[in-house]
């Protein structure tokens, strides 16, 4: 644990004297101090969502397994974000993944009626691209539950919602 203050850092790894101060290091020059700041720093960097990209990267291999070819993950547009997208033989499947610990409340269900519409959005921005005719498209739910230090569950539901065009 950091305890930051105006003009000082506290460092738990640092041994303490009797005030219960941590003892901090010397350095001989101020290029020495930042080069210790900027690796302390960079020790802290904790993934923003580890279990999540986690289970992203388990969905994409499972899909892969599943004969899905993956065409692109973490789309991001103005209008939403999209897990994976994928093509089973000619059919887009736009991929919706989540990721939990425990299975109460399920990770479908976290997918509600905003996630939905926000999910079909960024979908219509995709398939944009291609011009008219489209290609046949559908939006699928991957749940992974995956407990501390036990195996993951995986659950692969198609066609799990309708396009909210």
């Amino acid at each position: 644990m950091y305890i930051r203050g105006f003009f000082f850092l506290i460092d738990e790894r640092f041994p303490r004297n009797n005030q219960g101060c941590g003892a901090a290091p010397r350095f001989d020059n101020s290029t020495g101090m930042l080069s210790w700041l900027e690796k302390l720093w960079k020790q802290q960097e904790v993934p923003r969502d580890a279990l999540g990209q986690r289970g992203e990267n388990m969905a994409a291999k499972y899909l892969r397994n599943q004969g899905y070819k993956i065409i692109q993950r973490n789309f991001r547009c103005d209008v939403g974000e999209i897990d994976i997208i994928a093509r089973e033989g000619s059919t887009l499947v736009f991929v919706e993944v989540k990721t939990r610990a425990y299975d109460d409340p399920t990770p479908e269900d976290q997918v509600n009626d905003p996630k939905r519409h926000q999910v079909t959005k960024a979908a219509r921005f995709y398939l944009s691209r291609y011009g008219v005719p489209q290609p046949p498209a559908r939006f699928d739910v991957v749940a992974i539950i995956w407990p501390q230090g036990r195996e993951a569950q995986i659950r692969h539901t198609t066609d799990a919602f309708e396009a909210t065009f």
